[in-house]
């Protein structure tokens, strides 16, 4: 018998294991509502033409109401205010919008961009505000006599390079009205840019600077649109982008109560100190909220296999001479090694790409309820955060480090109860876990959505001129001009990139770092083909260029890792990314192989899923070994003045570097087998069985 093969594209029994939520009955099912949603509703919508108009029309809003009915509005909230997950939610979000995005991603930021604006409520509101409007957007129960509360988020606004800088507001907050006795009203004045949702929003949360010298630094409040004052809805944005979503330039001068700052706020000696800045509000939203945005885009790639398959299979059916049975009527474009190859690596960025952006939810649904116990010890121990919280956090540097070094231990070599005491420790593991996902959030936002844009483009390329047509199947021509959009929301490529140059020398990162390679190291051991062994040299390699350029100055005397000196550190954090993606997808089958014969349904062809996606693994390690390498290497060496004349005055410059020289060659020799793994999957690419016709209409 010859060696077993994929048989079908992987289905959901897989997906769930992949991504760890085959126990989550919870959301199982709210996948299936939000692909019931995807694949009727807003299929229909994009395959009539909906997409055509930038304007908000009665047929878009329908899917506000679809979203209610189907339980997806209410994904975001708690069951006490209406919610049906339990818990943290994170990878709940994640997982609808990669459903929702597998069709059209503005259908997906129609529903998020109400979630958006709920979240500085449900992170920093007071309980009043909490409870307010957590319930009221929830969709209303049989028998309430109301509508579902839609919101949107208003921080960006138009001045030069909008949505570059947070920190530029030119939205103002102003005392109109403050008698003795009596809370304050305020002014509030703001123009909005690009903002999703304006068209149906009853409330929003902006940001907004003080220009009152009783009022303290900036805030975020909410407005309503029954409040006095102008609520204008604004222009439509003439967006070629996100059609089903409603995006305007909205104009607000509302007078509110003061009980609309989130959070609350304080008065100290006649001054109005709301008790979050807008930037503490944003941070504690953006922190995990980008996750959600890596799915959308991840969710295009995986989405286009399918169609891709289909239309070079069929290419030459129909044609005179082109009889049923041949190779050319059963495979057509799959008779030649380019189309599949080319394919393959979108497939393996694809599921690259979903297993960071899910791995970071589920990361920060184990973050939160430990954020949640750090910040009653912090108060127990009279730290009210800022460098006290920091000073704190650095003395736990040692218990982190030998956690991690206990944690890749086997238990008989490990002292047990020293582990079990640290492992039990909140504030340890909160430090090292929170240290991963200032990390891996930005990296999987900045990797999925701007290396997603560009291998859609190869997508669009693999269909010919059908790519870019109305009625491509998949819609993969939309799908390419809106993962563009998603690569510059909640900030385009340079914010992720000067988040990372930051992060990644965090010494929590660095030490559970540096056990990633050694862990790599074992899984290729145990399965050499899955290019774990390639990817852990790459890693070391980073890691020794990472350290180089800390301590190396330039030939003028400038130091070379610096937080102005983007050209470092920003390529630094593009190769970082490669990795950490590649590690998740590794990691992922690793836990198909561990748990996949569970499943009666995964167990029947899991040797064959394996082999593929383990192929899969290895090609897209040896993807990310190249370009870290490249990347490193330029940095290694670029910032030597070139020498001219002959070879041996042009080593000189490389003097000090034979570490690194070595490592690249590792990298470069560890690359073996990769293109055998390619040729294997494409071989299974080609006789892959695949249904008759999409389940959504073309």
């Amino acid at each position: 018998m010859g060696t077993e093969t994929l048989r079908t594209l992987p289905g959901d029994d897989v997906r769930q294991i992949l991504w760890r939520f085959s126990d989550r009955f919870d959301l199982q099912m709210l996948v299936q509502s939000a692909r019931a949603v995807a694949r009727g509703p807003v299929a229909r919508l994009v395959a009539s033409g909906a997409r055509s108009t930038h304007e908000w029309t009665d047929d878009k809003a329908a899917l506000l109401d679809a979203y209610d009915q189907s339980g997806l509005t209410a994904t975001f909230l708690e069951p006490e205010d209406g919610g049906i997950v339990e818990g943290p939610k994170n990878l709940a979000l994640a997982v609808v919008a990669y459903e929702l995005a597998w069709v059209d991603a503005g259908a997906a930021t129609s529903l998020l961009a109400g979630f958006l604006a709920l979240t500085p409520i449900h992170e920093r509101g007071t309980p009043e505000q909490r409870e307010k409007y957590l319930k009221l957007a929830a969709p209303p129960l049989p028998g309430e006599d109301r509508e579902t509360w839609r919101g949107a988020f208003c921080l960006t606004e138009p001045i030069p390079y909008v949505g570059v800088d947070t920190g530029m507001l030119n939205g103002k907050v102003r005392v109109e009205e403050w008698e003795d006795g009596s809370e304050p009203v305020l002014r509030v004045d703001k123009r909005g840019r690009f903002i999703t949702g304006m068209a149906f929003a009853n409330f929003v949360t902006l940001a907004v600077d003080s220009a009152d010298e009783r009022i303290k630094g900036s805030c975020m409040v909410t407005v309503e649109e029954t409040d006095p004052g102008t609520w204008d809805r604004g222009v439509p944005a003439r967006k070629m982008v996100h059609q089903l979503s409603s995006t305007r330039d909205p104009v607000f001068s509302l007078r509110v109560p003061a009980s609309r700052i989130i959070g609350g706020y304080a008065v100290k000696d006649g001054v109005l100190v709301p008790h979050c800045d807008h930037g503490e509000i944003i941070g504690a939203v953006f922190r995990k909220s980008r996750a959600t945005v890596a799915a959308m885009t991840a969710a295009k790639l995986l989405s286009a296999v399918e169609p891709v398959i289909r239309y070079h299979r069929n290419r030459f059916r129909g044609a005179d001479g082109v009889e049923s049975g041949t190779l050319r009527h059963d495979r057509g474009l799959q008779q030649r090694q380019d189309g599949v190859h080319r394919l393959l690596g979108v497939w393996a960025m694809g599921e690259a790409s979903a297993s960071l952006a899910l791995s970071v939810a589920r990361l920060y649904d184990e973050i939160e309820p430990l954020e949640k116990r750090k910040t009653a010890i912090l108060a127990e121990k009279g730290i009210a955060g800022g460098m006290g919280e920091m000073r704190l956090f650095r003395g736990l540097q040692k218990q982190a480090i030998e956690w991690a070094e206990l944690s890749t231990m086997s238990p008989e070599e490990r002292d047990a109860a020293r582990f079990q005491e640290l492992s039990g420790d909140d504030l340890v593991q909160y430090a090292l876990l929170d240290a991963l996902g200032m990390v891996l959030c930005p990296a999987a936002k900045l990797w999925n959505t701007g290396n997603g844009t560009n291998a859609m483009r190869e997508v669009v390329s693999l269909m010919g001129g059908y790519g870019i047509t109305e009625d491509c199947p998949g819609f993969l021509g939309q799908k390419l001009v809106d993962a563009q959009l998603e690569a510059t929301y909640e900030g385009p490529e340079a914010v992720q990139r000067r988040q990372l140059g930051i992060t990644m020398a965090n010494p929590f990162f660095l030490v559970q770092f540096d056990q990633w390679v050694g862990e790599l190291k074992r899984i290729d051991a145990e399965t050499p083909d899955a290019g774990a062994g390639t990817l852990a040299t790459a890693m070391g390699m980073w890691r020794w260029t990472f350290d180089h350029l800390r301590r190396t100055r330039d030939p003028d005397g400038a130091k070379l890792f610096h937080g102005s000196r983007q050209g470092v550190t920003f390529p630094l954090a593009d190769a970082l990314c490669w990795l950490v993606a590649s590690r998740q997808q590794i990691l992922d089958v690793r836990e198909l192989a561990a748990r996949g014969h569970e499943n009666p349904v995964v167990a029947e062809g899991l040797p064959g899923t394996l082999q593929f996606l383990s192929d899969l693994c290895h090609i897209q390690a040896a993807r990310a070994a190249g370009e870290v390498g490249r990347i490193c290497a330029g940095l290694v060496y670029g910032y030597h003045r070139h020498a001219a004349g002959d070879a041996a005055e042009s080593c000189a410059v490389c003097e000090g570097l034979e570490g690194f020289q070595q490592l690249r060659n590792q990298v470069d020799c560890g690359l073996t087998g990769a293109q055998l793994a390619k040729d294997r999957a494409a071989q299974a690419l080609s006789t892959v069985m695949i249904p008759e016709a999409l389940d959504y209409p073309a």
